[in-house]
């Protein structure tokens, strides 16, 4: 399918979503969270696409919401475009059967830092920054920025970024651990492909309950997360992939998974 804001590839086994209005550094319009929408429902439905990255054209991931575009909309409410527009393109990511790297040079703002953060990994450029820009503007961080944020940072650190707006820089979200990486600018592209070309290589099955696992764990209790495991290990043991991951383990070879 061809997009006007959006711009996809596939590279083996891994696809590549970038946001493309570098002019804008990439800020998000209507076209663009439908088009995204549509693009990220095309990567999840390639068979052959086991790891999917999400970039940004241009020197910059996201600067955020399109303000002049919104500043020109009539008859419309935020909640609207909140609920009915980013929030499934955030729940694309998070609920996507595959892996998500998000690869940020630049700038990740506003809600632009909100796709980021709702990837399963990060890789920033060494130029690259997460901006809580809101609160500069009488706004609250939107798209999950909050959830995100008081999960990885903690209540008080999650404030302070907030409230200060502070930019934080690649080195620091790695220390903080919002961030995976930190790699030179140049080399950025590369990395992430390259990373996910590496993802690409496990059993798609174990990822897949992997990432589910996880991310229900952040909202349940042992007790819960322990009948969760059982159940998905159940759907592993019985796979082709198993089957295979354990003749490679002895015949000492790379196993050559297959999803099923």
């Amino acid at each position: 399918m061809a997009y006007e804001t959006i711009k996809t590839a596939v590279d083996g086994y891994v696809g590549i979503l970038t946001l493309n209005r570098p002019d804008s550094l990439n800020a998000f319009t209507t076209k663009m969270r439908a088009e995204f929408r549509a693009a990220a429902a095309e990567l999840e439905a390639d068979p052959e696409v086991r790891c999917i990255v999400l970039t940004g054209e241009g020197r910059a991931f996201s600067a955020g919401a399109d303000l002049k575009e919104t500043a020109g909309l009539r008859d419309i409410t935020v909640e609207r475009v909140l609920v009915e527009e980013y929030k499934p393109c955030i729940l694309a990511i998070t609920n996507s059967n595959k892996p998500w790297i998000a690869a940020v040079s630049g700038p990740a703002s506003g809600i632009g830092a909100a796709f980021a953060q709702a990837c399963d990994l990060m890789i920033m450029g060494e130029g690259a920054y997460i901006y809580m820009a809101f609160a500069a503007i009488a706004l609250v961080p939107d798209g999950g920025n909050t959830w995100q944020m008081v999960r990885q940072l903690g209540y008080r650190r999650a404030f302070e970024a907030i409230i200060e707006g502070h930019k934080i820089p690649a080195a620091q979200a790695v220390e903080w651990g919002l961030s995976n990486k930190m790699v030179a600018d140049v080399s950025l592209q590369q990395e992430a492909r390259d990373w996910a070309a590496r993802l690409a290589q496990a059993a798609p099955l174990s990822v897949r309950h992997v990432k589910k696992v996880l991310r229900a764990a952040m909202d349940q209790d042992l007790e819960a997360t322990i009948d969760q495991e059982s159940v998905r290990q159940n759907e592993c043991i019985g796979s082709k992939d198993f089957a295979e991951g354990v003749s490679a383990f002895f015949e000492k070879r790379s196993p050559a998974f297959k999803g099923r």
